[in-house]
């Protein structure tokens, strides 16, 4: 290679190394604003110990007083029934095809975007 070709190629990753660099940390110097009096907020928390609840804690489980209304042969039963098409939207064609089909089994009126 010549001279020109190097230089070239050393002034292009020069300025290409030095183009990507991260930005400054922000820092906010809004005051924070309570809505919630430090009496109100130890308030809540005791109402949550006395409850036995924390929802700030790691092992906190929401679902722990779930109470399903349907049954498990209930919720199977719609499983199987979209299954099929679910599977046809996520397919290949993302679904072009089982819409295309669905479309033509319906009756379907004109549509005027006009109007």
């Amino acid at each position: 290679m010549n001279s020109k070709a190097i230089l070239a190629i050393a002034a292009f990753a020069a300025l290409a190394g030095t183009a990507a660099r991260a930005d400054d940390i922000t820092v906010d110097t809004t005051p924070f604003q309570s809505v919630k009096s430090r009496a109100e907020v130890q308030a809540e928390l005791a109402q949550y110990t006395k409850a036995g609840v924390n929802p700030w804690s790691i092992r906190y489980n929401q679902l722990a007083g779930f109470q399903s209304v349907k049954s498990r042969a209930q919720v199977q039963a719609e499983y199987i029934a979209e299954r099929d098409a679910v599977a046809a939207l996520t397919s290949e064609d993302s679904g072009s095809a089982y819409l295309t089909q669905v479309a033509a089994a319906r009756v379907v009126g004109t549509t005027l975007a006009a109007r």
